[in-house]
């Protein structure tokens, strides 16, 4: 077996270990399988991530429930003679979401959406840290952060106004908002589709804690892809009860989110900007401009 790997217990008993190039992070993932056909994700990372590393593993191990389709958090430590940080998972079996979906009758897109929405609100009952700061005291200064960023990058959204007044107009909704766990990038790309339909939760990359309403500032993905499992996704987690504050508040995130992509995408050149610019007139189509705040891809049925 590699020396990267030789130190993990069990992995004597490996016989598949196949790299996985798909992600944006700069860890190394691996497929692996075992003698007795058991599968896992093992993710090896720089030794200098370890603390992070450590904090995401036990957060994994308290959000995990059989009530979530998600991977197990089986091991952590360190590998590679001292050099690397390794965490190991199971394996979620299923397709990717994204591929999937548009193959799927439009009510099976939302029933699924609607299963993604009520997992999402499981693992949003795992509060965050006493200690943290206030939510508004947080975030208000990512934005003034990222509407500085954007100013500074010499690229220019369309209605780039309105995005930023109605982005200011509403900072005061982050007042008093509860913290929890995030996942960190809830959307259809992060989720695969089992051979019995059932809908699984991958890519616990970017683990957080925050207003878990936050964690709608992706949805548009989702939404691209089926805006029935988008609208599903949010019935769900609501269990068919949306509050209005919450169109406002997802609308704000979902904002802030695109005033940050394009400073984020230039460093990746300028294909992923124009992905992000063509993203950010989809989302404007879909809010009217932002002179509405719930999108028009949004539909409510039982």
């Amino acid at each position: 077996m590699n020396d990267l790997f030789c130190e993990i217990p069990g992995s004597n008993d490996w016989k598949k270990v196949k790299p996985i190039q798909k992600g944006w992070s700069g860890d190394h993932k691996y497929y692996v399988e075992s003698a007795d056909h058991r599968k896992f994700l093992l993710r090896v990372s720089i030794i200098s991530n370890f603390d992070r590393r450590q904090s995401e593993y036990d957060t994994l191990k308290r959000c995990y429930s059989n009530e979530i389709v998600m991977p197990e958090p089986i091991g952590f430590g360190v590998c590679s003679r001292g050099q690397n940080v390794y965490t190991l998972l199971t394996w979620v079996d299923g397709d990717d979401a994204g591929r999937v979906l548009p193959a799927l009758s439009e009510k099976e897109q939302y029933r699924l959406g609607y299963s993604a929405g009520q997992m999402l609100k499981r693992i949003h009952q795992n509060p965050a840290p006493d200690e943290l700061p206030p939510w508004s005291e947080t975030f208000n200064r990512k934005i003034d952060r990222k509407i500085k960023a954007y100013r500074d990058c010499g690229i220019r959204l369309d209605y780039d106004g309105r995005l930023i007044k109605y982005i200011e107009s509403n900072r005061h909704l982050l007042d008093y908002r509860p913290q929890s766990v995030q996942h960190g990038d809830y959307h259809c790309g992060n989720m695969v589709i089992s051979s019995e339909h059932q809908v699984g939760i991958v890519d616990f990359d970017r683990l957080d804690y925050g207003d878990p309403w936050e964690e709608f500032n992706r949805i548009t993905w989702s939404a691209d892809v089926s805006p029935a499992f988008a609208s599903g996704q949010i019935n769900g987690y609501f269990d068919d009860d949306v509050p209005d504050t919450f169109f406002r508040l997802m609308a704000l995130y979902i904002a802030v989110n695109q005033v940050s992509s394009i400073p984020w995408a230039i460093p990746f050149g300028q294909s992923q900007v124009n992905v992000m610019m063509d993203q950010s007139r989809k989302v404007l189509e879909a809010y009217d401009q932002y002179q509405n705040y719930i999108p028009k891809w949004y539909s409510f049925r039982k």
